[in-house]
């Protein structure tokens, strides 16, 4: 242990160091990182260094940033073919829905597989007007790997960042699905036959839980790792058990023919703890498990165990066009909100419209359009924009843009009576290979 620990003193000032901060005492350090995830501590290093001041720095703040305001819409399971060009400060950040009691994983892998850092945080996007995203969890900035426990439904961001003048290729695999083993045998949600909330007494109260239907004597199910909190009998639920899980919550089975663990006793999620009955207020009915969820009170335990399709389709189109740029080859292609046609439509583009490749996920590009739109195209709509459609002349002196606006940047000047190849084309504007060689827009005026 003592040697692991100080391979992390010597990284921890190695890094000081890099960044320019002078002291590098044990005390110091402890101080100046303790408390906060591996991406927060990279953050307070850039601003000790005076990072902050610098072109690099100041930008790669202002990624993290900028991906939290324009987060990527995803839907589980998703798996996305990407690039983070080393040159720039740049972040991703990952827009996906879950429910409470649903665990969120997300994995990156880097291709080829290298040991920089790479910042994984989790954040809940509250409805409230004006509220900020709220960091959930962060993973190991080495492991790579993030796995969270819903504990509130809406919609969860998932920012990826690497290190300082590091990134490259990388894939993201992001599964939203159950936290729980369903607790009766063989059984499934086809056995569920009263749902949580479901009234009761003439609707002055709801069903705390779900109903799951079997024969008697069907083997009961611990649904997570635990430690059984109590066994009791009571005229309710007649025969039941407490077990509380690894993440705080508590399980509830009730109506048990009868148990079959003890209080304190530990156990691993599939072991047989009860029995199907139907004792306590469930004598008139057939033999069933009650099973009730609570942390705060109690929630619907269905998303915690509904099963969910967990495999995403693999990408299918052309990875070297990742990080780089296509345009669309029909007249009319749509840009939709997620990488299916059942999705929203988010616009229509004008035939050779270019686009930047940000990522790919089954047979669909995740674009950046022209005017700034993020969104999927399909791939078979597209083609590498490396090749002229035809060429123009410039009759006026003319300014080569960074993008289709009369505001934006010029950065080389072409010549009257310069012939150029037109690469695409947005509204007025004509996308060009300058003189130079680099790429660009011109207005078609």
């Amino acid at each position: 242990m003592r040697s692991y620990f100080a391979g992390k003193w010597l990284w921890l000032c190695s890094v000081t160091l890099l960044l320019g901060v002078s002291a590098c005492s044990r005390e110091s350090l402890r101080e100046f990182f303790a408390g906060y995830t591996p991406h927060e501590r990279y953050e307070r290093a850039l601003l000790a260094a005076g990072l902050d001041q610098t072109a690099l720095g100041s930008d790669w703040l202002a990624a993290a940033r900028t991906a939290l305001e324009n987060p990527v819409a995803v839907a589980s399971p998703y798996l996305e073919e990407s690039y983070l060009d080393p040159r720039e400060a740049m972040a991703t950040a990952y827009r996906v829905s879950a429910q409470r009691g649903q665990r969120i994983e997300a994995t990156f892998e880097s291709e080829p597989d290298t040991a920089y850092q790479v910042f994984i945080d989790l954040f809940f996007l509250s409805n409230r007007p004006g509220a900020a995203p709220r960091r959930v969890a962060s993973a190991d900035s080495l492991e790579r790997e993030l796995d969270y426990l819903a504990r509130r439904d809406g919609d969860y961001l998932i920012r990826v960042q690497p290190e300082l003048l590091r990134g490259g290729r990388y894939s993201i695999t992001v599964v939203v699905g159950p936290s729980l083993q369903f607790p009766v045998s063989e059984g499934g949600a086809t056995d569920i036959g009263s749902w949580y909330g479901d009234p009761r007494d003439a609707g002055r109260r709801r069903h705390e839980g779900l109903d799951i239907f079997a024969r008697r004597g069907t083997p009961v199910l611990a649904a997570a790792d635990g430690v059984v909190r109590s066994t009791r009998s009571n005229g309710l639920g007649g025969n039941v058990i407490w077990l509380r899980d690894r993440f705080g919550q508590t399980h509830y089975y009730a109506h048990l023919d009868r148990q079959a663990v003890s209080r304190g006793q530990r156990v691993l999620a599939g072991d047989t703890i009860g029995f199907v009955g139907n004792t306590g207020n469930a004598r008139t009915t057939p033999p069933h498990l009650h099973f009730g969820l609570y942390s705060s009170g109690s929630f619907d335990p269905y998303p915690a165990l509904r099963q969910l399709p967990t495999t995403p389709a693999d990408f299918s189109g052309d990875p070297n066009l990742i990080g780089g740029l296509a345009r669309v080859t029909l007249d009319g292609a749509r840009v939709r909100a997620l990488p299916t046609t059942r999705s929203n439509m988010l616009a229509e583009l004008p035939l050779h419209t270019p686009m930047r490749v940000e990522g790919g996920s089954g047979a669909w590009y995740r674009v950046v359009t022209p005017d700034g739109t993020i969104g999927y195209v399909a791939a078979r709509l597209t083609e590498p924009a490396d090749s002229p459609i035809r060429s123009t002349v410039v009759t006026d002196g003319a300014l080569l843009l960074t993008d289709p606006s009369s505001t934006a940047l010029a950065f080389e000047a072409v010549a009257p009576g310069t012939e150029v190849p037109v690469l695409g084309a947005h509204e007025e504007f004509l996308f060009v290979e300058g003189p130079g060689g680099k790429v660009g827009w011109l207005s078609s005026y």
